[in-house]
């Protein structure tokens, strides 16, 4: 399933999803490339993929920047922080999306869109209409059988953050996928507050490491 030929195409196909790559970012399709556009505009606030992100001004914050190899650039910030304080000051070189040559972003990429995925449904609003229209956008981009498998289920899971944590093989990814989630989510709302806790709970980040990653999502 190539997910990230897949969503590069999509958000170069929408209105200002051009973006600058980060010159760490290794070269990418798919699912890395999509979500290395513009969350706040384009096919993200216009279209499908809006309705799992546009809620969440924070993801504006992201729109002079490449989303994914900034996702990674702020994980690999907190997490090498994180890190150097638990081992007395050593430099820690951690392997975030951003590092990583394609196979390995791949990984990273799919547990990323999970975690968007279920935190957009963290406030219980996407209803079977909204999936549909979801699913829709997707299918006009792509006619990958697989890919639209996924996504589908993906979209019609029950919400389950023990299950979304499953996908962090790494304590990078774990970072990733909470740092995605703080964007996707509205920290306002006591539901989407009460997901992030107890996500963060099952990707089994301590407090410390949990207010670094939360910080850079106030600096990003």
């Amino acid at each position: 399933m190539k997910l990230q030929g897949f969503l590069d195409h999509l958000l170069k196909s929408a209105p200002g999803g051009a973006q600058q790559a980060s010159p760490q970012a290794p070269a990418q399709g798919g699912l890395g490339g999509m979500l290395n556009a513009d969350f706040g505009k384009g096919a993200l606030a216009g279209g499908a993929l809006g309705l799992l992100l546009g809620k969440n001004r924070t993801t504006r914050k992201l729109a002079t920047y490449g989303g994914l190899a900034t996702i990674g650039v702020m994980a690999y910030k907190a997490y090498g922080e994180y890190r150097q304080q638990q081992d007395g000051g050593a430099a820690v070189e951690a392997q975030t999306v951003d590092r990583l040559p394609p196979a390995q972003a791949e990984l990273h990429s799919q547990a990323i869109l999970r975690a968007l995925v279920a935190a957009a449904k963290a406030d219980g609003h996407i209803d079977a209409r909204e999936r549909q229209v979801i699913e829709g956008e997707f299918s006009r981009i792509s006619q990958d059988a697989e890919l639209q498998q996924w996504l589908h289920a993906e979209l019609e899971k029950p919400l389950d953050p023990a299950e979304v944590a499953r996908s962090a093989s790494t304590p990078e990814i774990a970072s990733e996928m909470y740092l995605a989630s703080l964007m996707a989510a509205d920290e306002q709302s006591f539901m989407e507050r009460a997901y992030l806790d107890e996500l963060a709970r099952q990707l089994k980040l301590d407090d410390t490491l949990k207010q670094k990653l939360e910080q850079q999502v106030r600096l990003g």
